[in-house]
């Protein structure tokens, strides 16, 4: 039996991965402290999650380790020797960040390369996929040309109109302290690749989302809103007239495509993964997806006030990770978003 180790085991794509493998017959390895609960109090808390992952799983085991404990990590790969890895785990928000700088580097860039060092000496051959993220650009996005429509920003430039492409510079911008300290771990990733052969992979997620997330305030775009016009609380849009526009990727295809990487894998690599322009909505548009969905009026507010190192319009370009990754493609459409999450909420 192949085994798997998934950090973040409790979160989204986390818990995703291990439900996805654990049915494909994988020996599942999960790895979670529920810190997103210190982080975001309770609505971050994954310890729902976590039982329903044990509830549906075969050959799942879950260990509370804390990433940032470079020697439990380092005990932990030498027990498992995985022949896969699926690096989940973060701190995810650009505000909570700033508040707590420590805690956010020391996350997402020291318990990486704890994870990529101990992979390395004790399971070599294996597969390591990072799930990084697009703010790894950080504003940079918001200098491509854009237009304003009544609903949503979009590129002005027909050359930009599939996406944010990987050859954009992630150099000189505002990323965010939260942008940064991935920026240290997605570089990592790539180091581990081309400098020792390893076969890593960063993944450039847009927004991932499904029914499984826990949504909180700063972090968790779809789960939060929707589950705001369903219970009724005042959701804040921060900026941008709410036209700001995000692409959406269930986290189903997410584990997908981590699954294609595994089978086709190369060193250092590099994909954008979010729901491409199909799956792109503004903040305006969701709200008004809510609605349908749910059958309840949404009341919001508006902050005149963008988040720092916010993009106004970001839909990845998934040209690259359709070649590289054979027979992936997005299988859940934004409907099929909405309507789960909504589901879960009833």
């Amino acid at each position: 039996m192949k085994k798997l180790m998934v950090t973040g085991s409790s979160g989204l794509i986390g818990s995703e991965s291990v439900t996805y493998f654990d049915g494909r017959g994988w020996e599942v390895h999960g790895v979670d402290n529920n810190m997103r609960r210190d982080f975001f109090g309770p609505d971050g808390d994954t310890t729902w999650n976590l039982e329903r992952v044990k509830a549906q799983t075969s050959h799942f085991t879950h260990h509370v380790v804390d990433i940032r404990d470079r020697a439990t990590v380092l005990s932990l790969l030498e027990t498992l020797k995985p022949e896969f890895v699926i690096h989940c785990a973060a701190q995810p928000s650009h505000d909570l960040a700033a508040s707590r700088p420590f805690d956010d580097f020391d996350v997402n860039a020291v318990g990486t390369m704890n994870l990529l060092e101990a992979t390395r000496r004790f399971a070599p051959e294996a597969v390591f996929c990072h799930m990084s993220t697009n703010k790894v650009y950080g504003d940079a996005p918001n200098f491509l040309p854009l237009k304003e429509l009544d609903t949503r920003w979009e590129y002005a430039d027909e050359e930009d109109f599939g996406g944010i492409r990987e050859t954009m510079s992630i150099d000189q911008c505002k990323h965010s302290l939260f942008g940064a300290s991935k920026v240290a771990a997605d570089v990592m990733v790539q180091e581990y690749g081309r400098y020792f052969g390893m076969k890593t992979a960063c993944f450039r997620g847009g927004c991932l989302t499904g029914p499984a997330h826990s949504g909180a305030e700063l972090h968790g775009f779809l789960s939060y809103l929707i589950k705001c016009c369903y219970i009724g609380r005042p959701y804040r849009i921060f900026g941008y007239k709410g036209k700001q526009v995000r692409d959406n990727i269930h986290s189903l295809d997410v584990s997908r495509a981590l699954e294609a990487f595994y089978e086709n894998p190369r060193p250092g690599e590099v994909y954008n993964l979010g729901g491409g322009r199909g799956n792109s909505v503004s903040i305006l548009e969701a709200i008004a997806k809510a609605e349908a969905v749910t059958g309840k009026t949404m009341t919001y507010e508006y902050v005149d006030k963008n988040r720092e190192g916010d993009h106004i319009c970001y839909i990845s370009d998934l040209t690259k990770t359709r070649e590289q990754l054979p027979g992936w493609d997005i299988s859940k459409t934004l409907e099929d978003i909405f309507e789960e999450i909504a589901a879960v909420l009833r």
